[in-house]
């Protein structure tokens, strides 16, 4: 593969027998699994807009073709709909369209569709010390799909969700036409703010208004094993965490390792976000949650743009200009599934899920807390319905590499995913058991790539949008009525007999 970015693409249209076609194709598909299965159509083209009217023309000539349009802005999509079918498509790849407009004075931004998350972080800094923004803790994020998924990140107790700070938006129709918030009308406005934007449209750019920061954040890391009692600060912490002050975010991450004789523990990481100087998130942390003993000594204050290098897993002292880099590098097979909790799990519970974690052996799992701002949301106020009575989210991601038997072990892993999930849903929310589109999994219901049949929609929508699923088919039967906008978990629209 070549190296990074540093190849130009100067042309717009590539396809197969075009040399740079492969290396393009794969440079932004982040999930190994998703492109390595041989059944996998390979695009017939990849369109990489570098104006809008590249994406309306696309869109138009798809549409008068039948040739059906992915649009991928990060490649992020965990089941890689962004850039696979089973049917002939074309990729509508917006990387390049990536300008940032930080505005101060009116506290602004326009961030295009291809731009990533550490380039807007980078961008803000750039501009002040005293604002950032509330999304995504992985720094290669394309800000089109994350927001359009709800957009969620460290600052969600303070800010809610990144859809929750966004003002306007730019969007290409089914038609080719480009809306603004005004034109395109509060509910397509609703819609794409967290019902995935690929099912109504082509997402341009979002406008966003900037939050504040303090000068200074404190972070921290504390890790416990089982026998320094995680299991039980691991059940505090699920009355603790979605309570506790807005300003502070404690996340949840247990991962199963071998220690020195050969056998295997579980190591529970506390990884938390102060919005302020750490003397008085040692007052704080001393009052809500003794358990986790924190100390002075475990807390490192850093500016916000700083703080976003700690939650991206890069070491203290890194420089800021790695949120530059927009490519993922040492890719694995991946698959995730999620859930969202309204009781918190009992300590047998977190019994048997450490004891499953450490049979699957490669499994990545966070919890994250809710409450704060989200409590205060409205569920009907976006499309995201989980808010106010949700404890917690979890994401469960087993991961293999090449080493590991590649796209050969995927049934093993994918099948392991499964067996946990099944284990955990006595504990996680039920009827239905909501999953979060961001952490988009295609076991909870799917259609084919160019049949969207309604009845199989409702299943996954109201899994991931609850109530509000109904409202986002009326939305598409407005603004695509023919359906070209589609995959395999996107919107249909209402049929007429509902």
């Amino acid at each position: 593969m070549h190296s990074n970015t540093s190849n130009p693409i100067t042309n717009s249209i590539y396809v197969p027998n075009n040399s740079s076609f492969q290396y393009l194709y794969e440079l932004r598909a982040n999930n190994l699994r998703s492109i390595s299965s041989s059944t996998i159509s390979k695009p017939l083209a990849i369109l990489t807009a570098r104006h809008a009217s590249h994406v309306q023309a696309a869109v138009i000539c798809a549409k008068i073709h039948s040739i059906q349009l992915r649009i991928r802005s990060g490649g992020h999509d965990y089941e890689g709909l962004s850039y696979i079918s089973d049917i002939p498509f074309v990729i509508l790849d917006l990387f390049n369209l990536r300008s940032i407009k930080i505005n101060i004075t009116s506290e602004t931004a326009w961030v295009q569709a291809g731009a990533t998350t550490g380039e807007l972080y980078y961008k803000i800094a750039e501009k002040s010390k005293v604002h950032g923004f509330p999304s995504g803790v992985c720094t290669t994020l394309g800000i089109g799909g994350h927001f359009t998924g709800g957009g969620y990140g460290n600052m969600i107790r303070k800010y809610g969700l990144s859809i929750d700070n966004v003002i306007d938006a730019c969007l290409i129709d089914v038609n080719g036409t480009i809306h603004n918030r005004k034109s395109m009308g509060e509910d397509v406005f609703w819609a794409i703010r967290g019902g995935g934007g690929t099912s109504f449209g082509v997402i341009l750019s979002w406008k966003l208004k900037l939050v504040h920061v303090p000068r200074k954040v404190t972070v921290f890391k504390v890790q416990r094993t089982l026998d320094q009692g995680a299991t039980d600060i691991a059940y505090s912490w699920q009355h603790i965490a979605p309570k506790l002050p807005k300003h502070l975010f404690i996340r949840l991450q247990p991962e199963p390792i071998t220690i020195g004789n050969g056998n295997k523990t579980i190591r529970v990481s506390f990884i938390g976000q102060f919005l302020g100087r750490s003397r008085k998130l040692m007052n704080l942390m001393n009052e809500e949650f003794p358990e986790l003993r924190l100390q002075q000594n475990d807390c490192i204050e850093m500016s916000w743009v700083e703080s976003t290098l700690f939650w991206a897993g890069f070491t203290n002292g890194t420089s800021i200009d790695v949120l530059l880099n927009r490519v993922v590098e040492n890719k694995v097979f991946f698959k995730t599934k999620s859930d969202y909790y309204k009781n918190v799990i009992p300590k047998q519970g977190l019994v048997m899920l450490w004891e499953m974690l450490m049979d699957i052996g490669n499994i990545f799992v966070q919890l994250n807390p809710h409450g704060g701002r989200m409590d205060e949301i409205s569920e009907t106020e976006t499309a995201v319905h989980q808010r106010g009575g949700y404890l917690f989210k979890v994401q469960y991601t087993v991961y293999w590499s090449e080493s590991d038997g590649g796209i050969g072990a995927a049934k093993r892993y994918v099948e392991m995913s499964r067996r946990l999930y099944g284990a955990m849903a006595q504990y996680a929310s039920s009827d239905p058991r909501e999953a979060f589109l961001n952490y988009r999994d295609l076991d909870i219901g799917c259609n084919e790539s160019n049949d969207t049949d309604f009845g199989v929609a409702e299943v996954y929508g109201t899994k991931y949008f609850n109530n509000n699923f109904m409202r986002l088919a009326r939305v598409k039967a407005m603004v695509d009525p023919e359906n070209f906008f589609k995959n395999e978990q996107s919107i249909p629209p209402l049929p007429s007999s509902h």
